[in-house]
């Protein structure tokens, strides 16, 4: 069963073993999927592996994937530009002061004929953190990554993650205490948040899932869970998309370059109006829309499977 007819002409004996570049019209449809999942706790890679099988298209492959997911971390930075400029400069401004990372109060700086500044510790600190609970995913990323583009794109894996790991973010939401904001945050929750992360290389996991239900099982806030998720993910998801690049380079012929670009420009625009949705949704409401849809997108692969309409 092929819900859309394939958009690729069936391979004839002189285009056999060649797959044709990817059409203008598929990058858009993968855009929009990727900016509408990156930051839902739903897996954007889940989706970008199981509806282009529900579609009849090749699988784009975690080099795209890890690409066009560029532009979703374009739409975070613009989105928090502000808060990650501070945390940036306070960062900095703690290298040759590291001794006020210890004080919770506004450090002062500059001379007295210019205007005085102030940094917060607070934010060095969400710097520091963020690259420490960075490290656990550029490793494990690094070791596993013939794995990630092989094995663990399997949709029975993917379908069991997306049931699983919704299940926990139900359980998460549920029992969290919701009373600590980024400022009780400390170097051992960010390694457990790094941890949690690494765990999105499984496709069907999701980045901000994983790291959001760790968050809240450490009491964290709904708000403060996601706000820190998103930070956590840019040194991430940059670093993968620099790191696969070549990787889409060299699969050009196949991909297209253009499309590859055009899916990551409307990744960018479809994600930067989720995210700043989100964030209002968030201030009243809960998970629980996401931890339905995770369980029964889960289902359904796993039944389309079983049924032998899908091909892992």
């Amino acid at each position: 069963m092929i819900w859309f007819r394939p958009l690729r002409p069936p391979a004839s004996s002189s285009t056999a073993g060649r797959v044709e570049p990817l059409e203008w019209f598929q990058a858009v449809v993968l855009g929009i999927l990727q900016g509408l999942t990156e930051f839902l706790p739903i897996s954007s890679s889940a989706h970008l592996r199981i509806y282009p099988e529900l579609f009849g298209w090749e699988d784009p492959g975690a080099a795209f994937t890890a690409v066009i997911q560029i532009g979703t971390e374009a739409a975070i930075i613009t989105y928090l530009a502000k808060d990650i400029w501070r945390i940036i400069e306070a960062w900095t401004r703690s290298l040759t002061n590291l001794d006020a990372l210890r004080s919770h109060e506004l450090v002062r700086v500059g001379g007295a004929h210019r205007m005085e500044k102030t940094w917060d510790p607070q934010d060095a600190r969400l710097g520091w953190y963020v690259i420490a609970g960075s490290l656990p995913i550029v490793v494990l990323g690094i070791t596993l990554k013939d794995v990630i583009e092989t094995d663990f794109r399997s949709l029975w894996i993917v379908g069991t993650t997306l049931v699983v790991l919704g299940l926990v973010l139900g359980l998460a939401d549920r029992v969290g205490r919701r009373d600590r904001s980024l400022g009780s945050l400390n170097l051992r929750h960010a390694i457990l948040l790094g941890l949690a992360q690494a765990c999105a290389l499984i496709p069907g996991v999701s980045r901000s899932g994983a790291t959001i239900s760790m968050a809240l099982f450490l009491g964290y806030d709904r708000a403060a869970a996601a706000r820190f998720a998103f930070l956590l993910a840019i040194p991430a998801v940059l670093g993968a998309g620099i790191f696969e690049w070549p990787s889409a380079i060299a699969a050009g012929a196949e991909y297209g370059i253009g499309p590859i670009l055009l899916a990551t420009a409307v990744s960018f625009v479809v994600g930067y109006a989720v995210v700043a949705w989100l964030f209002r949704w968030l201030q009243t409401r809960t998970y629980t829309p996401f931890v339905l849809y995770r369980v029964a997108l889960g289902v359904l692969t796993l039944g389309l499977l079983a049924g032998g309409v899908l091909t892992a």
